[in-house]
């Protein structure tokens, strides 16, 4: 056991996101509904390589799915969108950086609500900068 306790398993994490997403105020929280949670290790080779990362412990989280602002009543047979947290990643951000993992967690869940609503990476960073 560390000096952080245990490590909490993929079903804790997953009730972490969940609380997380508790707390997104309306409007926002009724675009929500049917998101899905998924906890892996790390990310696979195959997602590792579509995103240009090099480094499976640099990716704590991602969104899969049609962002909202592409949405369509004629878009139908799809998959419904899933944010997957990676475990092995958050888990060793939680022990580098000595933040909450809860709050962590959360910050990981809104970035990838971020890209539900059809944010980039690059307006998310600019919106962090200008809070």
């Amino acid at each position: 056991m560390n000096r952080f306790g245990s490590a909490p398993d993929a079903g804790a994490l997953e009730t972490m996101a969940h609380a997380a997403f508790a707390r997104f105020p309306e409007p926002f929280a009724q675009h929500l509904n049917g998101i899905r949670v998924r906890v892996e290790e790390f990310a696979d080779d195959e997602t590792l390589k579509a995103l240009r990362i090099g480094d499976a412990w640099e990716l704590t989280g991602l969104y899969h799915g049609r962002p909202l602002d592409q949405d369509s009543i004629w878009t139908s047979g799809e998959l419904p969108p899933v944010i997957t947290l990676y475990r092995q990643p958050l888990l060793a951000e939680w022990c580098e950086t000595g933040v909450v993992l809860e709050d962590l967690v959360s910050y990981v869940v809104i970035h990838e609500v971020g890209h539900h609503f059809g944010l980039s990476d690059e307006e998310m960073h600019a919106l962090e900068a200008s809070a």
